[in-house]
Order: C-alpha cells, then sequence, then structure tokens
C-alpha cells in the first residue's frame, strides 16, 4: 500500500475515488467500521513489534514523538470501539519506551528531546488512566504515575531566568530549538496539569495550570488582540530577545490543546472561576474559525500551499481529539463544536480513498477525494476525527473518586529531588513583573499583525 510513488497514487486517486471509505455519522456501527479500517491502516505502519524491531518506534523519518501520540490515538480507538485487537502492542510501546526513570526520557532520544515530545507520550499515559484502559503488570509503571512522572520532570524546569517563567522547547541545552519557548510544551503542560488535577483532585496541579495560563496569555503566547472575542495562540518565542517578538504561524494542535485544558478547568472550579474559563473556551471556540473551511477542518499555515512536513500532517488529529475531550468535560461547547466533528469526519472518509483496497487516507478533507499524500500522520487524523463521532457512547474520563483505577506516585519523575507538588506560593506583583514588564512592548508588537503571519 504505502509502496506505492506518489505519482501512481494520484493518478489512481480518480478511479479509487468510489471506494471510499464508507462512513454515516449518524451510525455508531459505521463509524466503528470505518475507525476499525483506518486504525488497521494505521497500525500497517508500526513495526515496532516484529522480531527486530524497536517497540514504540515508527519508522524513519518520523520522529519518537509522533509514535506517542499515535499510540495515545490507539488508547482513544480502543476507548471508543471496544475493539481490544491492537491492546497488546500498545501496551507493550508505551511501556518499553518509558526510559530508566519512568518519565518518557529513554536516553536513545536525547538528541532530539523536547518537552513537547516528552509531553505526548505522558498524555497518552494519562488517557489510559482516565479511559480505564487496561492497567500494566503491578511490577512495571502504572499509567497514572507515568503522567505525573512527565509533569513533574516538567515543573522542575519552569525557567524564570527569561521570559518571567515558562518552558522551553528542548530539554538539553545542546540541542537546536533550546532557546525557543514554543507554545505546544508549554500547552502540553498546561493540559496534563489540568487533568491530573482532575483525576487526582490535587489542587496543586490546578495552581500549576493557573500559573502557566497566566504566563501564556501574559507573554502573548495566547492572545485576542487580532480578534476582540477570539484566542489565538501563536507558535512561539525566543527567549534570546526575551519574549518580545513572536513566530505568529497558527497550528491546529496549539489552538486545541489549550481549548481542552480550559474545558477541564472550567469543569473542576464553581462561581466566577468558573464564568472566567468559560470565556476562555468560548473565545478559543471563537478562534478554531481559522483552521475550518466550509466546516471541514484544515490546516491553514500549510495546508493550502502543500507543504506541510511529516509532523505537521499529523496536527488535525489532536484537534480532533481535544474538540471530542472538551465535549465530554464541557457539554455546553456540544452545539458549536460536535457539527464540525461530523463535518469533517465525512470529508476526511471521502479522502480515505487511496491505495490498493481504496481506504488510504490523504492529507486533504477539502478536495472531496485523496490527494495521493499518505502516511501515519494523515491516517492518524482522519482515525480521530472519525472516532471521536462515537462520543456519545462512551463515558467521559474518571477519576480516583469516580472509577479511576490507576495507581499514581506523587514523586515520580523527581528524582527523589525536591516535590514540584509543594504547595505554591500566591503570585505577587512583584512575581510577575519580569512578565508584566513584557506586556506593554508585546501588545506594541501585535497591534495590525494578522493571524496568518509567519515570522
Amino acid at each position: 500500500m504505502r509502496f506505492f510513488s506518489r505519482t501512481l497514487c494520484g493518478a489512481l486517486a480518480a478511479t479509487q475515488a468510489v471506494n471510499a471509505l464508507q462512513l454515516d455519522v449518524n451510525s455508531p456501527a459505521s463509524i466503528k467500521a470505518a475507525a476499525g479500517t483506518v486504525a488497521y491502516g494505521l497500525m500497517d505502519w508500526y513495526k515496532g513489534n516484529l522480531t527486530g524491531g524497536i517497540p514504540g518506534l515508527l519508522p524513519g523519518p518520523y520522529y519518537w514523538w509522533q509514535a506517542g501520540a499515535m499510540f495515545g490515538s490507539m488508547v482513544e480507538y480502543w476507548y471508543y470501539t471496544g475493539d481490544p485487537t491492537y491492546n497488546p502492542q500498545v501496551i507493550q510501546a508505551l511501556q518499553f519506551q518509558v526510559g530508566p526513570d519512568d518519565n518518557y526520557m529513554p536516553p536513545n532520544q536525547s538528541k532530539s528531546l523536547g518537552n513537547d515530545d516528552q509531553a505526548f507520550w505522558g498524555m497518552a499515559a494519562m488517557s489510559a488512566a482516565e479511559f480505564k484502559f487496561q492497567n500494566p503488570p503491578a511490577d512495571q509503571p502504572q499509567w497514572l504515575a507515568l503522567a505525573q512522572a512527565v509533569f513533574n520532570s516538567q515543573a522542575l524546569r519552569w525557567d524564570t531566568s527569561t521570559c518571567g517563567g515558562g518552558l522551553r522547547w528542548q530539554i538539553y541545552t545542546f540541542n537546536n530549538g533550546y532557546n525557543y519557548k514554543n507554545s505546544i510544551s508549554n500547552g502540553c503542560f498546561f493540559n496534563i496539569a489540568t487533568r491530573l488535577g482532575a483525576y487526582t483532585k490535587n489542587a496543586t496541579f490546578f495552581d500549576w495550570a493557573d500559573r502557566m495560563f497566566d504566563w501564556v496569555s501574559t507573554i502573548g503566547l495566547v492572545n485576542g488582540t487580532a480578534s476582540p472575542g477570539s484566542l489565538y495562540v501563536y507558535d512561539g518565542s525566543d527567549d534570546l530577545l526575551n519574549c518580545t517578538e513572536f513566530d505568529h504561524v497558527q497550528w491546529t494542535y496549539n489552538a486545541g490543546i489549550f481549548m481542552h485544558g480550559c474545558a477541564v478547568m472550567w469543569n473542576q472550579t464553581t462561581g466566577a472561576t468558573q464564568a472566567r474559563w468559560e470565556a476562555r473556551v468560548q473565545q478559543f471556540m471563537t478562534g478554531l474559525n481559522i483552521f475550518f473551511k466550509d466546516t471541514v477542518m484544515f490546516e491553514v499555515a500549510c495546508e493550502p500551499q502543500a507543504n506541510c512536513n511529516n509532523d505537521q500532517k499529523s496536527f488535525k488529529a489532536y484537534l480532533s481529539r481535544w474538540m471530542a475531550q472538551t465535549i465530554k468535560v464541557a457539554p455546553w461547547t456540544r452545539p458549536t463544536l460536535y457539527p464540525l466533528l461530523q463535518s469533517s469526519a465525512q470529508a476526511a472518509a471521502k479522502a480515505c480513498s487511496g491505495g490498493n483496497a481504496g481506504t488510504t487516507c490523504g492529507m486533504k478533507w477539502t478536495t472531496g477525494n485523496y490527494d495521493g499524500d499518505y502516511g501515519p500522520g494523515q491516517q492518524m487524523s482522519a482515525l480521530e476525527v472519525i472516532q471521536a463521532n462515537l462520543l456519545d457512547a462512551v463515558a467521559g474520563p474518571v477519576s480516583n473518586l469516580t472509577g479511576g483505577t490507576s495507581t499514581g506516585n506523587n514523586l515520580a519523575g523527581t528524582g527523589g529531588d525536591r516535590n514540584p507538588l509543594a504547595p505554591l506560593k500566591t503570585i505577587s506583583t512583584g512575581d510577575r513583573a519580569g512578565a508584566g514588564i513584557l506586556t506593554a512592548i508585546i501588545i506594541v508588537s501585535l497591534v495590525g499583525t494578522a493571524w496568518w503571519m509567519v515570522a
């Protein structure tokens, strides 16, 4: 299937369109059948469970983080469909890649290990805990403890030496990107913090979530200047410039990860605090309009020019994932988000009409057919948006008070050092000064800047 040349795949697209994936978004049986077909195509890329393979890795040129994201998708595949076919491979992969400190930092990935890379594996473990995925044997790291280990190791990296706080993109100083403070790394940390708070009921996770959202808002990574009533997420900023200039490109997964985290915070709060989080969720939903063309999801920063890289070809998977989970924890968002999931799933199914079987998924969903651009990212994106349409058939995420069975460890990932869950002090005016001084500079730099501008 994937050994066809793109030229040949494109030439066959018209004839294969008649074999496009069949999907009725109003039929759970149809959705499950379509998701099963796409999941099979996705796992066909994975050879890590075969003799000579390394569990958890996709073949080159696909990076380690995308494999972690893929196994997160497969946890959700089981959650939505109940199909356990791939569970053994998923468990093996998520356990094999934990690293010597059980925090998803395997030494063989150090040359390119970013906070976001580590976090995508941690979020897969978090989903496994929330959805009551099969627990590992007792002598192996447990899902909740793995998510806590990722959070704890990253909380210890909170960096106030530049930009008033935040996480750097890369973990190690010798990697390119160490000086970049990007939205996805900080968004992942925010998202994990909210979900750990919801699962464990430990309020300090919520304190960290508040701290992170305040920081990205003050710095200007999360910004509503371009369109009042909306919130947009810019890609990141250079800490060598003290985060006073931005890469203004916008990606689906950045918007999705913050929106979902805000929805979790809405779910876990009351009164004026809840109203504040509700307003943020609403603003993110309004801002999502840049990622939809005639109600079909697309990657606005690269898809129209057909220059998305392999990472970016998977981003729609995560927006789809977090839109569905936003609905689960904040049901009032359904009238806005669910129709977009339905129309995007129908369009994605039409784009899944390539390959020998006529069910390989392409990149563009807005064309009504297969575009010949295939890979695990494209397959994962179609899987996530299709299976999200089963959200009414499944329960919401559990907590340790509502049936959660995963075992945690508050000190996981700390190496025996200080505990990141020690109560945070109240952030004073003085503490905010470093970031606050930047605000006026940033606002001036953003005035008149359009959302599509790429630095």
